[in-house]
């Protein structure tokens, strides 16, 4: 009767999605290396041969992972995790550089990525921790050792430098969003990251009008004067500086406005707010100031490239660092509705795009696919994600309710910000598509990511 129920509860369309992903990942990689010309094609040295064994490796696992215990996986996560940080310890000395990043340890004659197998360990141990907290994620000391067990890897892959492996890890907020950590800390964040975009771009003086005119309207909000605290400061500040060119003036109604705010709630006995307040103020407004200077003295030159090719792009040389960006969108246009054709991307064959098969993978989907193509792969990605949350939300124990959402993030930062990437939407940060971009360590963690998680699904309806 257990194993009826265990077949029933058997995920088949999350698996279908998973091997549609690995078949156009095949596809796609062998469009990339295609040459009619070349006799090596199918040789054991060449690049496309070097991934199709990776991906059969892949599969091997992702089945065994569906036929070992899923419990195995409770006793041994912090055990993994430590391996995975003894691992991203272990390349800082021994790895082998490419690309300006000492990311990879060489067996043999393949490579492995410590960061792609810090995911699965950081994701199972950080599930387990947070599956032996009791009640709310609200102490602080549970908080800290959360954020402490994401930020150990993610330094350390920082220390390679590999800023694009690294910033995956922040994903993982989306399982403590879950878990019920302080939606505060994500508006707080969310406000860093647009002050410190905005600065690069605008007047750092009318950054600080926008956020703090969004700031205090929130929390100004509580009062009946909130509608007009959010409308009023934010036209007088758009009007004042686009029809003005000043916006001194606004500046200073919008410093008042704090200054009354901040009265207001200690006059209210709101310690608490105004101490939230008072810090978020004074935080937007040093970032503000203070981000040209990070960007001028602290980013290296190619940071800086790829943050102005994001953002200012007219700074940039178009032979240069802005190359890659306009062929990835001239090859993705060119394929219109329906796309070249199969193997008969120009672009694709004669390799406009650098770092076509690994980063810029999803060019050759838009050129040769066109956009039904392109649309497709999204929807495939976008129900896999979902299926992902839907196996974290039906979830029997809290254990593979949290790995659930891990790899979730995962995944969703990985999908965004490469084809964001390619569109040039995001910056471009060497995030591989999941199962489509060529990577041995990729597909084979990912494969086993999932392959744990399909695995842990069989289990509801069991007892």
């Amino acid at each position: 009767m257990a194993t009826q129920n265990r077949s029933k509860a058997f995920d088949w369309v999350f698996l279908s999605l998973y091997l549609s992903l690995i078949a156009i990942g095949v596809l796609m990689q062998y469009a990339t290396y295609y040459n009619p010309d070349s006799a090596s094609f199918f040789s054991a040295s060449s690049m496309f041969t070097n991934q199709l064994i990776w991906t059969g490796i892949a599969l091997v696992f992702f089945l065994l992972c569906l036929l070992l215990d899923w419990k195995i996986w409770t006793g041994l996560a912090y055990l993994v995790y430590g391996f995975c940080l003894f691992l991203l310890l272990m390349v800082l000395f021994v790895g082998t550089e490419i690309k300006g990043a000492k990311s990879w340890i060489m067996i043999g004659p393949y490579s492995i990525q410590p960061s792609e197998i810090a995911k699965f360990g950081t994701a199972l141990g950080l599930s387990n921790f947070l599956a032996s907290i009791k009640g709310d994620f609200k102490s602080r000391s549970e908080i800290f050792v959360a954020v402490l067990m994401c930020f150990f890897p993610l330094c350390l892959i920082m220390l390679q430098p590999d800023a694009g492996s690294a910033l995956v890890f922040v994903s993982l907020f989306l399982l403590f969003y879950k878990k019920g950590l302080n939606p505060m800390f994500y508006f707080i964040g969310a406000l860093f990251v647009a002050t410190f975009i905005l600065s690069l771009i605008y007047s750092p003086k009318l950054v600080i009008v926008i956020t703090l005119s969004i700031v205090t309207s929130i929390f100004f909000f509580r009062t009946v004067l909130g509608i007009l605290g959010i409308l009023l400061p934010i036209a007088l500040a758009v009007t004042s500086y686009f029809l003005y060119k000043n916006i001194y003036f606004v500046l200073a109604l919008i410093l008042a406005s704090v200054v009354m705010a901040i009265v207001y709630f200690i006059r209210e006995r709101d310690i608490r707010f105004t101490a939230q307040l008072t810090t978020i103020m004074a935080s937007t407004s040093m970032l503000a100031f203070g981000t040209k200077y990070f960007f001028d003295h602290i980013l290296e030159p190619h940071q800086q490239d790829r943050i102005n090719v994001w953002l200012r792009p007219y700074l940039c040389d178009p032979r240069g660092s802005l190359y890659n960006i306009t062929q990835s969108k001239i090859a993705i246009g060119s394929g219109g509705l329906e796309g070249r054709g199969f193997l008969q991307g120009a672009l694709t064959r004669y390799n406009y795009v650098p770092e076509q098969s690994t980063d810029f993978i999803f060019t050759v989907v838009g050129e040769e696919q066109g956009f039904i193509g392109a649309i497709t792969v999204i929807i495939i990605y976008a129900f896999l994600i979902l299926k992902t949350l839907q196996i974290g939300e039906r979830a029997q124990t809290p254990f593979i309710g949290n790995y659930a959402y891990a790899i979730a993030g995962f995944l969703i930062i990985h999908f965004f910000v490469n084809i964001g990437m390619t569109l040039g939407l995001m910056p471009v940060i060497g995030i591989p598509l999941p199962f489509i971009s060529k990577g041995g360590s990729s597909i084979l963690m990912f494969s086993i990511m999932l392959g744990v998680l399909l695995n842990m699904d069989r289990a509801r309806n069991t007892r």
